[in-house]
């Protein structure tokens, strides 16, 4: 014979929390057992009140054999129960263990399927790079193991540079902009500032012009380039002077000759001396220096 009572929930709407899933889903198979258990009986039907109530006389009976177990579990100092636990608590609830393995040898059992299990989420796989290092002669087995060896070992990485003419022209060029950028804001965070709007000054704010009492005095002093030209050409030239006097002659004079010869060379250096104090006395003007033409330096022989 076959049972048809319902084996559906209790007619409670379903909440969405996992407890409440979990004691819905335990409620169900509860159902499962006790309509089999009737179906054994020789039971056809059964209405929905009855197989409620046996159902939680069932489950009343089983929360009472694990609460036993569990409390003769801890009186032992364990933190699992065993078989022995759950016999002692069947005892002292009246029941006889012994007709336990007739009842599960019968041959009018219903065997019920177990309820189809859900594949959990994939973990993926932690990265491994290498074999793991087992442990030296010296350390005991009982250890942990070495941690992968990616974790510790120093894997240098290389960048090829950039060789790419436009790359580098744009990687330049956003660098200047970047420089300008932030020496602009430093200005307008440490001096003087003036604003498109005159409710809000942090808004646009703009490097404030400093006024200058010549204002083509600028345009008139000589570039920080063209000063170092002309100290680059003194240079010169102070060198060029040191290597005649240097220079050993190599034509044979008489006497009188090589006498007039080092009164000249003597009177140039006083010249050439004089002309330098005062070059150093006018160089704070650089409009009242002599104009200087370029020299062809030619081989010494």
């Amino acid at each position: 014979p076959t049972a048809t009572a319902g084996a559906g929930g209790s007619g409670s709407k379903q909440d969405s929390t996992p407890e409440d899933n979990y004691y819905l889903a335990w409620r169900r198979r509860l159902q499962v057992v006790v309509s089999s258990l009737l179906t054994e009986a020789g039971f056809e039907s059964a209405q929905k009140a009855s197989v409620e109530t046996l159902t939680e006389m069932l489950q009343s009976y089983l929360l009472e054999i694990g609460r036993s177990a569990k409390s003769y579990c801890e009186h032992t100092a364990r933190t699992q129960p065993t078989l022995s636990d759950i016999v002692v608590t069947l005892v002292e609830m009246g029941f006889n263990v012994e007709t336990l393995p007739a009842y599960a040898m019968r041959s009018q059992r219903m065997v019920i399927t177990a309820p189809p299990v859900t594949s959990g989420p994939v973990t993926p796989k932690a990265l491994t790079a290498r074999q793991k290092k087992s442990h030296p002669p010296h350390v005991p087995s009982h250890f942990p193991e070495f941690p992968d060896p990616h974790t510790y070992i120093k894997t240098p990485m290389y960048h090829e540079p950039l060789s790419d003419y436009q790359v580098l022209r744009e990687k330049a060029a956003s660098q200047r902009r970047d420089v300008e950028r932030a020496l602009t804001r430093f200005m307008a965070k440490t001096g003087k500032t003036q604003s498109l709007f005159k409710d809000d000054v942090s808004t646009f704010p703009l490097i404030a012009a400093r006024p200058f009492t010549i204002p083509y005095l600028t345009a008139l002093l000589p570039s920080e380039l063209e000063m170092q030209q002309m100290e680059e050409t003194d240079s010169l030239e102070q060198d060029e002077q040191t290597d005649t006097e240097i220079l050993p002659l190599h034509i044979n004079m008489d006497e009188s000759s090589a006498e007039k010869e080092n009164a000249s060379v003597l009177q140039q250096n006083a010249s050439l001396s004089g002309s330098q104090t005062g070059e150093e006395n006018l160089i704070d003007n650089p409009y009242l220096r002599p104009v200087k033409k370029p020299k062809i330096c030619g081989e010494v022989n």
